[in-house]
């Protein structure tokens, strides 16, 4: 018998060859037969339950999406004329646009949406938050024709924003999210591509990868993907609801036909908190001459906040930040709203398609600013501001119980909890305890330098006045 002697590492990477061809023969198609299979059961639990279903786009293979996407007819046109202006060849940018439409397709995944991300959310909502949810319109929501795309517009007070929405919404459909860059570290991008969200380059100016992220965004909308989208863009950093920018609706609308295929539904959502965890920091941004933090700060203070809120929950002293509140509006439906101004967005010129889409977005912000709860923070600010002087506890409790009628004879969601008095009382000493509020001698005043963050909670509540240089995305 001859022997043969082989180096070691040849040895380990034969090695490693074979395990892998056992792997990819024997196990990972098992594997792969098991996790889905828990999908389907999943898929087949959640379809008797779901309001609005997932759509046969949401479960196609990624791979197949981003090739219709980058072989996208229109996407073929932009890449040739991109080609030419830049003076290169066609092969780079097709090259780049298969960079951009892996970027932007997301993996959804259901087993992760239903069974991950909805235990994720709803344990850390819950933790935070006293979580409640209203429907202005329950009924009317739940008439919305099956095959109609749906879109929910909602206003952007906090990154709790995308956890809380998904976790409310996820008994009546799966959302698919638009992400900034903020997103794309690892392992988030994995969790929150499995998630369904897709990711887009705020403010890029790329003329192709524009093109690329508008027909991603209309095949989604044609295949009847239910949408969230923030028209503000951005987190707001004074309390109200910014201006809208119109990119994303402009590029849902823009190829929509209102007298055939699939309606498109806009539901406002309007959020709000008892306590922004951001707030102070949004605020800041405000001084055009606040100093600039260092990533070094901001991520010292965020593990100072963690720890000292750990150290209170280890002490059984915690105690949650108030509530969070997500409320849906009345429904909007874009076929409705063309047969009312007799337009279609699909023949309309660029200028007149754009003033169109702008119109609309001011009516959605508008639903969406009506939709916005009163919380008990909010009320107990404006009464402080509004006084410009000491109040007593009575004092305060009293003005803040009118502000609260007056509200909700408005028709506004006014979320207080069983005893109001009582209610009213601990979120003022929540601003007590955040050194926002002052106490001395059983009066209370603001803070001398919290004057701005107490605006901030107060204009959550002030009536939606948007401009008219709304811009697009």
């Amino acid at each position: 018998m001859t022997q043969v002697s082989l180096p070691l590492w040849l040895f380990l990477a034969l090695a490693a060859l074979a395990a892998w061809a056992l792997l990819e023969r024997l196990l990972i198609p098992s594997v792969r037969w098991f996790l889905r299979r828990r999908i389907n059961r999943v898929l087949d639990e959640v379809g008797t339950r779901l309001n609005i279903h997932i759509r046969p786009f949401q479960l196609t293979k990624r791979q197949v999406l981003i090739d219709r996407l980058a072989y996208d007819p229109k996407v073929l046109e932009a890449m040739e004329a991109y080609a030419e202006q830049e003076g290169m060849p066609r092969e780079v940018a097709q090259a780049k646009v298969v960079r951009y439409a892996h970027e932007i397709v997301p993996a959804f995944n259901a087993y992760i949406y239903f069974r991950v991300g909805y235990w994720l959310a709803s344990r850390l909502a819950r933790l935070l938050y006293r979580v409640r949810v209203g429907f202005r319109d329950e009924q009317r929501l739940g008439g919305i024709d099956p095959r109609a795309t749906v879109v929910f517009v909602m206003n952007h007070r906090s990154n709790m924003d995308y956890i809380l929405v998904a976790f409310l919404s996820a008994e009546q459909t799966a959302l698919s999210y638009a992400v900034g860059e903020w997103a794309r570290i690892w392992p988030l991008t994995q969790l929150i591509r499995a998630m369904g969200a897709f990711f887009v380059r705020r403010n890029s100016k790329n003329p192709l990868y524009r093109r690329v992220l508008e027909r991603y965004v209309h095949m989604a909308t044609q295949e009847g993907v239910c949408q969230a989208v923030f028209p503000e863009g951005g987190l707001t950093r004074d309390g109200r609801i910014r201006d809208p920018k119109l990119g994303m609706l402009d590029y849902m609308l823009r190829g929509h036909d209102p007298s055939a295929g699939r309606d498109i539904v806009f539901v406002p959502v309007g959020i709000n908190y008892d306590r922004v965890l951001e707030d102070r920091s949004l605020v800041r941004r405000l001084d055009p001459h606040a100093e600039r933090r260092s990533r070094w700060f901001v991520i010292r203070t965020t593990l100072g906040f963690i720890g000292r809120n750990l150290w209170l929950m280890a002490r059984s002293r915690w105690h949650r930040f108030g509530y969070a509140c997500v409320n849906f509006g009345r429904p909007v439906s874009m076929r409705g709203f063309c047969a009312e101004q007799g337009i279609d967005p699909s023949r309309l010129p660029t200028g007149e398609r754009f003033a169109c889409v702008e119109r609309f977005a001011r009516r959605l912000m508008a639903d969406v600013g009506v939709a916005v709860p009163v919380l008990p923070t909010a009320v107990v600010a404006q009464v402080l501001l509004e006084a410009r002087e000491d109040l007593a506890l009575a004092d305060i409790t009293a003005r803040a119980e009118e502000l609260c009628d007056r509200y909700a004879a408005e028709g506004r969601m006014v979320v207080m909890g069983g005893a109001r008095g009582h209610t009213l009382v601990s979120a003022l000493n929540m601003l007590v305890l955040r050194h926002l509020v002052v106490e001395a001698g059983g009066r209370f005043q603001i803070a001398s330098d919290s004057l701005d963050v107490l605006r901030y909670y107060a204009n959550s509540l002030l009536p939606i006045a948007v401009s008219a240089s709304s811009t697009a995305n």
